[in-house]
């Protein structure tokens, strides 16, 4: 405690540890706030509701199975299926929301299976780290310092020994007829001279011992602090595992909004991109070297849907149809869109073509035309220029 308070107000010197030992505690007080940090993120992400958080972490503290807890989703899809029921099962608005309610149970359940993977795989190796692995190198430090804090301890007990010591040779030295003069006094400080002696002795006795245990506190600290690239591997496999688990979810819930909008069979809904990890849906080519300008967005293909376009359509060619007489417009191509079939024009992002509305064509599509090739194109991909 003496020797603490000293250095606190810098009175006493401290033994500093070497640069290599100091960036090894640098670093694992950066691993552990970053851990910190990057735990409690991923469980806001995992469940926003701060007051559920508040929940688990009881649970967890009492040691009790945290109850299972319906999803926003699942809530969602009880009401819809609860007002179907209500407002008419056979209804369109009905129809439609127990199709709804269907794909939003499913989305539900995915988010469960989710949460529950990435808490697992994510979650519990970051918590672990932080409960047993760093408890031990901050306990093992704390040891450290008290280990130091003695070390400095005895060189200062050491260094006063030595300056008494010295202090009651030069006396009897510069006193040349002390013996004479005063011999009781001349051998009490003979007598302090030896206690000094033997003060220094043990000092150095102490010191010795202070340093050999402090060197192997030292030691088994820097095993531990070394360790820590063991743990950045691990919480990097963690974090492949986070990816891998965050991508199959988000697959999960694409997967199901295409089978909705399926049955559905809504052209609105047909404007999600058609490329994503675990579809079958075919990517967009990458951007033609004629296109105008390479950082232009590039948008993937309108998935087609059943009954988009009228029936009397269907059977149009388009060949063989003339631009109206007024009506045509200029539009600007915003994204890359590859053609479903060959009644469809494909585009290029940044270009202008010419566009049309025929009579009975769906509202969201459009005749355009490119020189001599002409086809249908959606509106979605447009800017209308005049």
């Amino acid at each position: 405690a003496p020797q603490f308070t000293e250095e606190k107000f810098g009175q006493a010197e401290k033994t500093e540890l070497d640069a290599h030992f100091e960036n090894l505690l640098t670093r694992a007080d950066s691993t552990k706030n970053w851990t910190e940090k990057i735990l409690r993120q991923t469980e806001v992400l995992l469940q926003p509701n701060p007051s559920a958080r508040v929940e688990e972490f009881l649970y967890e503290k009492l040691d009790r199975k945290v109850p299972s807890r319906v999803t926003n989703g699942e809530l969602l899809a009880q009401y819809m299926a609860e007002a179907a029921s209500e407002l008419g099962p056979t209804t369109p608005y009905g129809k439609t929301l127990i199709k709804v309610a269907e794909a939003e149970k499913r989305l539900g359940g995915a988010e469960r299976d989710f949460i529950h993977t990435a808490s697992i795989n994510f979650l519990t190796p970051l918590r672990n780290f932080l409960e047993g692995d760093w408890k031990t190198i901050s306990k093992e430090r704390r040891l450290l310092q008290n280990r130091r804090l003695d070390l400095d301890a005895c060189k200062a007990r050491l260094k006063k020994a030595k300056a008494a010591e010295a202090k009651a040779t030069v006396l009897r030295q510069t006193v040349p007829d002390f013996q004479e003069t005063r011999p009781r006094n001349y051998i009490l400080s003979a007598s302090a001279s030896a206690l000094w002696n033997d003060e220094v002795d043990k000092a150095e006795q102490e010191l010795r011992v202070a340093q050999t245990e402090f060197d192997r506190q030292a030691e088994v600290t820097r095993l531990l602090l070394e360790g820590i690239s063991s743990t950045h591997v691990n919480h990097l496999r963690c974090l492949h595992e986070f990816v891998e688990s965050q991508t199959t979810y988000y697959a999960q819930c694409y997967r199901h909004m295409l089978d909705l909008q399926k049955q559905l069979g809504s052209p609105h809904l047909s404007r999600f991109p058609g490329t994503f990890i675990g579809t079958t849906e075919p990517a967009s080519p990458p951007l033609s070297s004629t296109s105008p300008t390479t950082t232009a967005a590039t948008m993937p293909v309108v998935p087609s849907v059943a009954g988009l376009a009228p029936p009397g359509e269907a059977a149009l060619c388009l060949e063989e149809v003339a631009p109206p007489a007024s009506g045509t417009r200029k539009a600007r191509v915003l994204y890359d869109y590859e053609a479903a079939d060959s009644s469809e024009l494909a585009l290029l992002a940044d270009e202008l073509i010419t566009v049309y509305s025929l009579p009975g064509m769906d509202p969201d599509w459009l005749i355009g035309e490119r020189g001599n090739k002409k086809g249908k194109v959606p509106v979605t991909y447009l800017e209308l220029l005049s």
